[in-house]
This record gives structure tokens, sequence and C-alpha cells, in this order.
């Protein structure tokens, strides 16, 4: 046995913390690169140089710091429901506006502009502070952390709002609404539907009163703002320019931020964006002009027959809202405009087998998994479930490769339509 091995757990995680942060300091050295701090004015982003050291550093520290807790409080740590208290009275009453940039608020100011008494507005804030967001720079005052500062920004409230005001009462039906409808692949039997007391599923329902559909879509927009969803992904990591002059068609596309960004790169691809009539509205407008003869929009339903040609459909967080039943259904709506070799690219998590990933990331993925299922009784795939579902759908449907991004949560998935008698 090596003296490594021989060791203790907690010696070597220390070790590879200590490791692994030198190697961090040194690649920060070398880039010029500020080094992370909670102050408010923080513009710390990690490099993707640095993206394996810190897999290494973040997996290492959580394990070590679990490893020397106790079993109850291991799963009293874990046991996230109390945050949820702070984080929606942060949310609902905007408590981030109410401290002055770089300057402070006494918790007497705060809670008077709330419904909250003094005392317990400083037991919900002093719960945040325990968890990095906003700080006491002394006794009775309250300042911003950099995680505090965000949600000065109204669509980063909104993103924290969404959890606490539909995620928690919806997760706390979850268990109930497996046990009511054991099976279920309908959208509308999910711990959502009986948080909310609907049948109807979240989409046909978060969309009124208008600020609580405004909510959800600031929600929506921050969560595709970060890199991991960034569209750069799309265009660096499939090879677009081989398709020569070729129509896309971008199946539940929105408002076209995809296939802008397709036609800015690609001046060889005509993109057709699909989906709903409230969606694709004015759409148009948003186009630069100089695309604006390369990207169309058009109200489709996508559970409806494909009536488009094109030489490449693309479906991006699309099927994951969907349980199998519905995804299956979309699929074979593509069937009647596929020809023999047609693309159908479908970006979406390929989650991996447990402990392929850096634990930390592993949990990200998981937990996108069981929102999914809270939400719309749906869920994301593993690779193995991605070929299953496309063999149900029609066993033409040939998954040719899936392509990983680096710093992606979505890999691309390559498939096409195997079938010599078709046109």
């Amino acid at each position: 046995m090596s003296s490594c091995q021989s060791l203790p757990r907690f010696v070597q995680l220390a070790q590879a913390i200590s490791s692994s942060a030198t190697q961090l300091h040194e690649i920060l050295l070398a880039k010029h690169l500020p080094f992370p701090t909670f102050d408010e004015d923080d513009a710390f982003q990690m490099p993707k140089e640095a993206s394996k050291v810190q897999d290494v550093l973040i997996d290492a520290a959580a394990e070590l710091h679990d490893l020397l807790l106790d079993p109850i409080t291991l799963i009293h740590h874990y046991g996230t429901y109390i945050n949820m208290i702070s984080f929606q009275a942060i949310a609902r009453f905007r408590i981030a506006n109410m401290i002055p940039a770089n300057g402070q608020a006494s918790y007497e100011e705060v809670a008077q502009q709330t419904c909250f008494t003094e005392p317990v507005l400083r037991r919900m804030l002093q719960a945040a502070m325990a968890m990095r967001i906003f700080r006491e720079p002394e006794p009775g005052m309250v300042a911003h952390t950099k995680v505090s500062k965000l949600l000065t920004d109204p669509r980063m409230n909104d993103w924290l709002a969404i959890p606490t005001e539909e995620g928690w009462p919806a997760a706390s039906k979850t268990v109930s609404a497996y046990e009511k409808w054991p099976g279920s692949e309908e959208p509308n039997e999910s711990g959502f539907s009986l948080a909310n007391n609907t049948s109807d599923a979240m989409y046909n329902c978060i969309t009124s009163p208008p600020e609580r559909a405004q909510r959800f879509a600031n929600f929506m927009r921050v969560t595709a703002s970060s890199y991991d969803y960034d569209p750069v992904h799309v265009v660096n990591n499939y090879d677009w320019e081989s398709l020569g002059a070729a129509t896309v068609v971008d199946v539940g596309g929105s408002q076209g931020h995809i296939a802008i960004q397709l036609a800015k790169h690609f001046s060889n691809l005509k993109i057709l964006v699909q989906d709903i009539e409230s969606v694709v509205a004015n759409a148009d407008s948003r186009v630069p002009e100089e695309f604006k003869q390369r990207v169309r929009f058009e109200a489709h339903d996508f559970f409806q027959p494909q009536a488009v040609a094109a030489e490449v459909f693309f479906l991006r967080l699309v099927l994951h809202n969907w349980p199998d039943k519905y995804a299956v259904r979309i699929l074979r709506a593509l069937i009647p405009a596929l020809n023999h070799g047609s693309r159908v690219i479908i970006m979406e998590i390929c989650m991996k087998e447990r402990g392929v990933l850096p634990l930390w990331k592993e949990k990200l993925v998981r937990k996108m998994d069981m929102m999914m299922g809270v939400l719309l009784n749906a869920r994301e795939r593993t690779f193995g479930e991605w070929k299953a579902l496309l063999t149900h759908a029609d066993p033409r449907f040939i998954l040719k490769e899936v392509i990983e991004p680096q710093n992606s949560y979505l890999a691309l998935i390559d498939i096409r339509w195997n079938d010599p008698q078709s046109h």
C-alpha cells in the first residue's frame, strides 16, 4: 500500500485541496485575473483553463465537509426546505434593492419596507447570511455580498422567486402526485398540478396573471443566459457549414435567438422558426435586418404533422418538457417531412451514469431532472434512454452521434432518418 493510500481520507482530501488551490492560484496569476471573493463588486469568473482544477477543488472540499459531519447533521444539512423561507422573503419583497450599493442599511430600516417586524426580518437575513447572501458589516447593519448584489437585477430576483413561489410548493406535493398517479405520463399529473389544484399542465397554468407569466419569463431568460446554455455551443460544435445550402427548421424555437446566431455565422443556412402563434407573433421584429431573408417564423403545433421539407429539424430543450408518451408524438410528427438521410438534431441534457461527472456537476443535473418531474411529470434522459425513445418513436431514427461541448449542460444528439424508400 502506498503512503498516499495509507493516509486517512480526510488527509487525502486536504492534500487534494491544497494542491489544486495552488494550481488555481498559478493559473489566475498567469492570466492576470482577480481572485474570487464575496465582495459585492467581485467580478471573478473561473477561466476555462481551470475547469478541471475547479472540479477537484469543489468536490474535495464538499466531500471533506460532508465527511466531518455526523450522519444526522449531514441529513439536516441537505434538508434545505428551511433555506427556502429566507429565499422567499428576499425575492417576494425585493429586499436586495433595499440595501444601497457599497453601503448599508439597518435591520429596522429594511423591516419597515416589508411586513416583518425587525426581529423576524433579522432572523430571515441572518439565516441568508449563513449562506453568503448579504453580510453584517457591523452589529445591526446589512450590506451586500456579490450574491445578494446580483439579486438587485429584477430578472435575477424573479429567477430566485420561481423556485420559492412555484417550485417549493410543487416539490412538497411531488411524492403525493406519484402516489396518486403511479406510472403516469400526463404532464398535468404532477406535484405542480396538486399544489395548484389544477387539471392544467404547468405551461397552461403559469401564463396568468400577467405578473406570474413575466416572472417565469424572466426565470427562463436568466437560465438561458448562463454560459452553460449559451448559443455559442450550437454554433461551435456542429459542422453546419458542411450542409451546404440547407434549410433548418427550429422546432419550438421561441423567438429565434438560436436561429439568429446560426444565420449570423452560416450564410449557407435558411432557418424557419416554428412555435405556437402567441410566441412567434411579431417575433420577426427582433431579427436584424441583414438576416430577415434567411430567418422566418411560422406558427406550428409540434404535435401536428410536419409539412415543411428541410435538411435539418432542430429541437432544443423541447423533449425534456414532456413525458415519453408525448416526446414520441413530437418525433413521429416529423416523419411526413423526412427524406432518407434527413437530420434531426436534439439539443438536450444527455445524463451520465452515476460517478462519471464531478459530483458538484452531477448534483446540478440531478436537480434539473427532479425539477422536470416536479413541474411537468417529465425528465432528463440518459444516452440509453434517448436511444430507447427514438426506437419507440420509429426504428428508422438512427442515433449517429452525441456531441458534448465543453462547459455546456446540453449535448447535441445527431440523428439520421434511415429509410431508402422515402422520397
